[in-house]
């Protein structure tokens, strides 16, 4: 009985797999494969949705989270005053961010530094300043910062100063009349000597931050062919009004004269108080002396004893710009010695 259930079992087993091949017709038999080959394709295109939307959000959180890792702090710049600042703006254009320690219009020649200089030179990578003994307030700010990794850039070496030997009269002495003990310092108001100073700064900031020298490189040229093209204007315009003679009442501008052939004769630094009789007839000397053609003041300065003295030696008070004080966009640069050469030019005549 036990071996004719199993083999009634075996019988039913072996009906129940051979009826397909035996009873269903060839429609049936083609509809159950198309069946059976859908359901695997179904899966597969569902597995692929589901791993295509998990796959974009992931790439979606990883670009989420790289961005800003890809985007480095901007070295960070300090300049002196403001001539400084417009040549190293030009260089560094948007890679670097460039701040400026001494507020446009500030006296530079005895500024005291502060707690914010302090604060400024501490946490930068790099310092620009002009050289030549003019920034004196730099060398207490910078100890107290405490900043060892600081790199200093001097934008004025290399360059000859021009010392006391100069060939300036000074027939006067006033409040400001400042003396630098590593020569002149106002080397920036000579477009050649300028570019330079632009040469320093490039080289500077190139290697202190080599992954932006491409752009350092750029932006220097640019703004040198620039300063190439005003010294051009200077040379064929001063050319016309050869051996100019003029006072000035800051010695700011020895270089420029030196450049084009001029002739400055300092007679007082900037004069805040009235000058006495004996400085007036000074003056009176010089002019007659030196066969000056004209006299030339600052931005800003309004001195009736100037006004006085011009107008009894029949000569016109205009101004030079020093570029210490102005627009910080480093185009300034330019359109203020445009106008110094228009001043110069018509001062000379």
């Amino acid at each position: 009985m036990y071996e004719n259930e199993s083999h009634y079992d075996s019988i039913v087993t072996i009906k129940f797999y051979s009826q397909p091949e035996t009873v269903k017709s060839p429609k049936k038999i083609q509809t159950d494969r198309k069946k059976r080959n859908f359901l695997p394709l179904m899966t597969l295109i569902m597995l692929s949705a589901v791993y295509g939307c998990n796959n974009t959000n992931s790439s979606e959180v990883v670009k989420i989270e790289q961005t800003p890792a890809q985007k480095l702090p901007k070295t960070k710049v300090v300049t002196t005053f403001l001539p400084v600042y417009l040549f190293t703006k030009a260089v560094a254009g948007d890679v670097a961010d460039v701040e400026i320690l001494v507020k446009p219009g500030t006296e530079i020649h005895e500024y005291q530094g502060t707690p914010a200089n302090v604060k400024a030179i501490a946490t930068a990578k790099i310092l620009v300043k002009n050289g030549l003994g003019l920034e004196e307030f730099l060398t207490d700010t910078i100890k107290n910062a405490e900043n060892s990794q600081l790199i200093e850039i001097d934008a004025s070496q290399g360059i000859q100063a021009i010392n006391k030997s100069s060939p300036i009269d000074t027939t006067a002495t006033g409040e400001h009349d400042h003396n630098h003990s590593s020569g002149n310092p106002h080397v920036w108001l000579d477009p050649v000597l300028a570019k330079q100073q632009v040469i320093n700064i490039r080289n500077g900031l190139i290697a202190a931050d080599t992954q932006n020298k491409v752009n350092y490189q750029a932006n220097a040229a640019a703004y040198i062919q620039e300063l190439d093209n005003l010294n051009q204007e200077f040379q064929q315009t001063i050319k016309k009004t050869p051996n100019c003679t003029f006072i000035t009442f800051h010695d700011a501008f020895p270089y420029l004269a030196k450049r084009y052939q001029l002739k400055q004769v300092a007679v007082v630094e900037i004069p805040e108080k009235q000058l006495s009789p004996t400085d007036v007839q000074k003056v009176i000397n010089t002019v007659k002396k030196y066969k000056v053609k004209a006299l030339f003041s600052e931005p800003g300065l309004d001195n009736k004893l100037l006004t006085s003295i011009s107008q009894d030696l029949g000569l016109t008070v205009r101004t030079l710009d020093s570029l210490e004080t102005g627009d910080a966009n480093p185009q300034y640069y330019f359109k203020a010695m445009k106008t110094n050469l228009e001043t110069l030019a018509t001062g000379c005549k």
